[in-house]
């Protein structure tokens, strides 16, 4: 294959792996749903802005705490059992089609892959290591501002 061809099929891997389905648009188009219909939010508009939410967004740090658990105890392993899955699977498909433009193919997928994993897995590490801090920081501002409002001379100190 030419150079040319194989830089057309790379583009075509890529479309394919990043295919989005384009939604019509122009005056015939119907118009996208909003609030409890829209697509990727089946509760609605939620949250302690939006009217009729449910006004509080807070989290305890015992959910904090399970939600960081879970990525460190499920998560995190399973992703790693998947990708070694792939790569191994992907490694037998590529040596049965060595020599075609087939394996070439193969490689670059598992190449793409094996980032995309490297990035997932960095971004599990740190949402765990966040969920985790995010009690401790909460605590920490609220004694901050209380020590900065005893620091200042108010008639209120001492109430």
């Amino acid at each position: 294959m030419s150079e040319d061809g194989s830089q057309v099929a790379d583009l075509q891997v890529g479309m394919r792996l990043n295919h989005v389905p384009v939604e019509p648009s122009g005056p015939t188009a119907p118009a996208p749903p909003t609030g409890p219909t829209a697509p990727g939010n089946p509760k609605g508009p939620m949250g302690p802005f939006v009217p009729g939410g449910s006004g509080d967004f807070a989290s305890t740090p015992a959910q904090k705490k399970a939600a960081a658990n879970t990525i460190e105890t499920e998560l995190e392993p399973n992703t790693k059992k998947a990708a070694v899955h792939a790569d191994t699977d992907t490694g037998t498909a590529q040596k049965g089609f060595d020599g075609w433009e087939t394996a070439a193919g193969l490689k670059k997928v598992a190449d793409t892959w094996d980032q995309q994993v490297k990035n997932l897995m960095g971004r599990l590490a740190a949402e765990k290591t966040s969920l985790r801090g995010a009690s401790g920081l909460f605590a920490s501002n609220d004694t901050g501002i209380g020590n900065q409002f005893l620091a200042t001379n108010s008639k209120l100190n001492g109430l």
